[in-house]
């Protein structure tokens, strides 16, 4: 199997277990199980962001270094 398949597929997978808890958790809320504050409903999409964040700023100061270096 070709290795940029394999990327694909591990990227999906893990961005679908977040978006799977943010529609659990909109969903409680709109039925009124859950009476979060709508921040803490939105929690996993502001983890997933700043995870997402946090690596393009790794990454960029990687290139910068690296950059640097030659």
């Amino acid at each position: 199997m070709n290795d940029n398949n394999n990327k694909t597929i591990r990227l999906s997978v893990g961005s679908g277990f977040w978006a799977l808890l943010q529609i659990a958790f909109i969903v409680l809320k709109l039925c009124g199980v859950i009476s979060w504050a709508w921040g803490l409903v939105l929690l996993p999409l502001w983890i997933y962001l700043g995870i997402a964040v946090i690596s393009i700023i790794i990454t960029i100061v990687l290139i910068v270094i690296m950059h640097k270096r030659w």
